[in-house]
């Protein structure tokens, strides 16, 4: 059953809201390395959290789920090409809910932050020009 229409445009709005608040946190962070394992989480947070609000968006269910791969192949049918483009992003999966917890938690090297901020920056940017149209109410 489809949503009505403002109900959508809400909840890509709370999407796109908490999305911000994570890519924010990586701005803010990612030039300091002590915070390399806090900038990997939160570019992982802003990079799903985009994706979800575009999967909203086009009314694709997804799970609770932190593997942006999984939302990537929710995307391909409704944007193939943006899908395709935003398949390096896949690399900060393992940021997002095993870095929370002590021991089992991917190793973030030097340079990584810088990696994760692209990556979340590229999410950002594509998520972003692909909603504008549906957004700004076309």
């Amino acid at each position: 059953m489809k949503r009505p229409e403002e109900e959508i445009r809400r909840l890509v709005g709370e999407w796109i809201e908490r999305a911000d608040l994570d890519f924010d946190t990586v701005v803010r962070l990612a030039g300091e390395e002590r915070f390399r394992d806090i900038v990997a989480f939160h570019a992982q947070q802003a990079a799903e959290k985009y994706l979800k609000a575009l999967l909203t968006r086009h009314q694709v269910e997804f799970p609770k789920t932190h593997v942006i791969r999984r939302l990537l192949i929710l995307l391909q049918p409704v944007d193939p090409a943006l899908a395709q483009a935003l398949d390096e992003a896949t690399w900060l999966s393992p940021f997002g809910a095993e870095i929370r917890y002590p021991g089992d938690r991917p190793d973030t090297a030097p340079g990584d932050e810088a990696r994760a901020y692209d990556l979340a920056l590229k999410v950002r940017d594509a998520v972003l020009a692909a909603l504008d149209p549906y957004l700004s109410g076309g």
